[in-house]
């Protein structure tokens, strides 16, 4: 039985669950159970606080668990990184009231700044040769520069609404962040066949986002035009029809480029283009 730790709230936490589900993970809901095991897994899921993953994933209480980079580097326990999942992105930065007249990170000399991130803020303001008073703050760091509590803030930025909010502007930022999988370093080979069976389905469904499985009728007389604007993972898949001077293209197209690509088969002739969200998929 593989152990993952997971945050118990949260966007992390809705993205965390989302992504077991897609791989087909189920896990039963209870908000109130600490330790949950799947139904139809390996696995059993002991919810946490984020800050508390990447210590319980390294003593070994945990095999493996899925925490943001920004808790992971700022807790700085003996754990590996074993996968970047891509999912919960944001940044850590530093920001200031709105108007004051920012000319560079100088400008925190001296400063008290605000901050759930003293380890990574310390080590950024070392390299920088910056010397400012680094104040720890637990709960809502971005109220500090309004009620007099410090001069600016260090803290995770996702859209910025929260700076808004209070005043503030980002002027820096030190850090990106995103969820990783993390793992003890001492995991037995049972385990490892489990958590490499997982990383598998995570891959298919990772593999399968902002993907669109396309089927398309096309002149045959157009098909080498066709294929050579088809960016697909290998060669397209050409079927004939009964119309013999007709056959249907399927293939795999990335959403980013999807409608550049679409006008472009049009303008070639193709015709019943069918367009279907792809679940999964196994390179």
């Amino acid at each position: 039985m593989l152990r993952i730790a997971v945050q118990s709230k949260g966007r992390l936490f809705d993205d965390t669950m989302n992504l077991l589900s897609e791989a087909d993970i189920k896990i039963p809901s209870s908000k109130r159970t600490l330790l949950v095991q799947s139904t139809n897994f390996p696995i059993e899921v002991l919810y946490l606080r984020d800050d508390d993953i990447p210590q319980t994933v390294a003593s070994g209480v945990a095999d493996i668990g899925i925490v943001g980079e920004n808790e992971f580097v700022e807790r700085n326990e003996n754990a590996q990184i074993i996968s970047r999942l891509g999912f919960s992105k944001c940044r850590l930065s530093l920001a200031i009231p709105k108007a004051i007249d920012y000319k560079g990170l100088e400008w925190f000399n001296g400063k008290k700044i605000a901050t759930s991130y003293p380890s990574i803020l310390r080590r950024f303001m070392n390299a920088k040769g910056i010397k400012a008073d680094i104040h720890v703050i637990t709960g809502s760091v971005e109220i500090s520069p309004g009620i007099g509590l410090a001069d600016g803030i260090f803290d995770i930025v996702s859209s910025g609404s929260t700076l808004i909010s209070n005043n503030l502007r980002e002027v820096e930022v030190v850090m990106k962040s995103e969820a990783l999988l993390i793992g003890n370093w001492n995991m037995d080979e049972d385990k490892h066949a489990v958590l490499n069976e997982m990383l598998f389905r995570f891959e298919a469904v990772r593999s399968a986002q902002d993907k669109k499985y396309v089927m398309m009728n096309a002149p045959k007389d157009k098909v080498d035009a066709i294929t050579e604007v088809l960016p697909g993972i290998k060669s397209p898949t050409i079927i004939p029809l009964a119309d013999p001077a007709w056959c249907s293209i399927h293939t795999v197209l990335d959403e980013k480029r999807f409608w550049e690509i679409i006008n472009k088969l049009k303008e070639l002739g193709a015709q019943g283009i069918l367009v279907t969200p792809i679940e999964k998929m196994i390179l």
